[in-house]
């Protein structure tokens, strides 16, 4: 296996499940890292690993969302690992580009790992295997979104239990503002 992705492997093997669906997320993804030596890739048609992180607030109340461009969804930042294998780099790194907040700080450790199933326009159907982190913003952060979202906005967890019925995002926004 190659440094790059045994590193990514390290990241996911030292994540501590809490719950089941987690548990089995976490499976998937260290089988799926196994049997796919180009897995931190796009090239890796079948799939890919990818990481995120939830933006909340340094009050920690709430919770920048971006409604993606692609997918019409509301989602935390993230994005492909492009060969990078330390996933919290990855995290960090597209949610400063996607946030346009400078200074974003990331709690130690993965916070959820998540597989799903997306198919944006123009590609074919592929897994994103996600490991996802919480970023905290500076004070007074203000958010400058990128070309990749239509909007981004600060949410309450209660506006994301209302507005949001995507069991993971949810999941996530939970962790995060717990």
């Amino acid at each position: 296996m190659r440094r790059d992705l045994a590193v990514a492997r390290a990241i996911v093997e030292a994540y501590a499940p809490v719950r089941p669906d987690q548990a089995a997320s976490r499976a998937r993804i260290l089988a799926f890292v196994d049997e796919h030596d180009d897995a931190l890739h796009r090239s890796c048609v079948e799939g890919h690993l990818t990481g995120s992180a939830l933006v909340i607030d340094a009050a920690r109340e709430r919770a920048l969302l971006m409604h993606h461009r692609k997918l019409g969804l509301w989602l935390e930042m993230g994005g492909h690992a492009d060969g990078d294998g330390d996933l919290a780099a990855v995290a960090l790194r597209e949610a400063t580009e996607e946030s346009g907040i400078a200074g974003l700080r990331l709690e130690p450790g993965p916070a959820d790992v998540d597989v799903h199933r997306v198919q944006p326009p123009g590609e074919h159907a592929h897994v994103h295997f996600d490991v996802r982190y919480v970023a905290l913003a500076p004070p007074g952060a203000v958010e400058q979104p990128n070309e990749e979202s239509l909007e981004v906005r600060w949410f309450t967890l209660a506006e994301i239990e209302a507005a949001i019925d995507d069991p993971s995002t949810l999941r996530l926004a939970r962790l995060g503002l717990a």
